[in-house]
């Protein structure tokens, strides 16, 4: 394989957070006054940290969202993921063809640590990943579209950016992945490719992705 370091999305690529993440969110904002619909929130904050929603609502409304709004919305999306969570289809044994490969690969999220370890859990993605594996944009000072995470999980695993191929679902995410100088794989299992535009190539099922990889399945 031309790569040693697989690094994964997590919201939307290893397990279906997208739709339920994307849901709270907007529910919430519109709460506060912010009117916001599911399709408003994807195109809006997919793949970005809740710093650009805070930044955002600030921007179109010059109103300060509340102080306890990145907790009330942890909380609100932690409940949603235990209730309703699972694991993106094929993904382990996507994951297992990687382990039986000795082929490297990590996790960057938007989402901070407690986030992605609840995901992990209630989807049973949780003895794929060691801690060290996992990196948040809670991580670096600028998250996606910024290539900070992606280089930081690169520098921190010991391995080139060249040497990484990424697997992302969002715009932001494939252009962080592009500008930190690695490939990158455009998942279009919710947005079609046309709305990944940069991406090296485009896979619509889980179980795609050990062929474009060159791996034993």
């Amino acid at each position: 394989m031309g790569y040693d370091l697989v690094i994964f999305d997590n919201d939307g690529v290893l397990v279906d957070g997208e739709p339920l993440a994307n849901d709270v969110l907007a529910g919430y904002l519109t709460e506060l006054g912010h009117p916001t619909t599911y399709e408003e929130s994807v195109r809006d904050y997919m793949g970005a940290s809740v710093r650009r929603v805070h930044e955002l609502v600030l921007e179109r409304s010059g109103e300060q969202l509340p102080a306890d709004f990145d907790e009330t919305l942890h909380a609100r999306i932690c409940a949603a993921f235990e209730k309703d969570l699972k694991p993106v289809p094929g993904v382990e044994e996507v994951l297992g063809a990687l382990t039986a490969t000795g082929t490297g690969y990590c996790l960057v999220s938007a989402g901070g640590h407690e986030r992605i370890r609840v995901g992990h859990r209630v989807a049973g993605l949780d003895g794929w990943f060691e801690e060290e594996w996992i990196f948040s944009a809670d991580d670096v000072a600028l998250g996606k579209p910024a290539p900070d995470l992606y280089l930081h999980a690169a520098r921190s695993m010991g391995v080139e950016p060249a040497r990484c191929v990424v697997i992302e679902d969002s715009p932001r995410g494939v252009r962080a992945a592009a500008a930190a100088g690695m490939d990158v794989y455009g998942y279009t299992a919710l947005l079609p490719a046309d709305e990944l535009p940069g991406a090296t190539g485009y896979f619509g099922d889980m179980m795609q992705l050990p062929l474009l990889l060159q791996l034993p399945v």
